[in-house]
C-alpha cells in the first residue's frame, strides 16, 4: 500500500462515521496535498463505498477544490455586489498586476463581510476595508 493510500485511508477513517463525511474529507485532502486529484477521488470513493462519480460531482461543484496542486500562495478577493459598490474592481486589477506570476489572485463571491468590504482572504485570515495599499500589502505578504 502506498503512502498516499494509507494517508487518505486515515483521513477517510477519521471522518467516515460523521453525518456528511465527504466535505471534511475533501478539505483535509486539499490541505494535505494541495489538490483533490483523480486518484484521491477514487480512493475516497472506495473508502466511503460510494461511486467515484458521487465524489467527483462534489469536488467539481465547489470551486475551493483543485484537481492539480498550485504551489503559489492565494489571495481571494470578494467580488460580490457590496464589495463592488465599494470599488473592488479597481483593487482586483491592482492585485493582479502586483501578483504577477508569483501569487494567484482568485475572485470569490461573498466572504460574508459585506458591511466591511472590500474584503479578501489569505489562508484562514480575513481582511476588510481594503484599499490600494492594503491589497498591495496582502499580495506582498502572501
Amino acid at each position: 500500500m502506498s503512502g498516499k493510500t494509507e494517508a487518505l485511508g486515515a483521513i477517510v477513517a477519521r471522518h467516515r462515521h460523521r453525518e456528511g463525511p465527504l466535505l471534511p474529507i475533501l478539505h483535509d485532502v486539499q490541505a494535505q496535498y494541495g489538490c483533490v486529484d483523480a486518484e484521491s477521488e477514487a480512493l475516497i470513493a472506495k473508502g466511503l463505498n460510494w461511486s467515484r462519480a458521487d465524489v467527483h460531482g462534489v469536488v467539481s461543484f465547489y470551486h475551493d477544490f483543485r484537481a492539480e496542486a498550485d504551489p503559489r500562495p492565494v489571495v481571494q478577493i470578494c467580488r460580490a455586489e457590496a464589495c463592488k459598490a465599494r470599488g473592488v474592481e479597481a483593487l482586483i486589477a491592482m492585485a493582479e498586476q502586483a501578483a504577477g506570476e508569483g501569487v494567484k489572485i482568485e475572485t470569490v463571491y461573498c466572504l460574508g463581510l459585506c458591511s466591511a468590504g472590500p474584503a479578501a482572504r489569505t489562508g484562514d485570515d480575513l481582511h476588510v476595508r481594503l484599499d490600494a495599499r492594503g491589497v498591495a500589502q496582502l499580495v506582498q505578504d502572501a
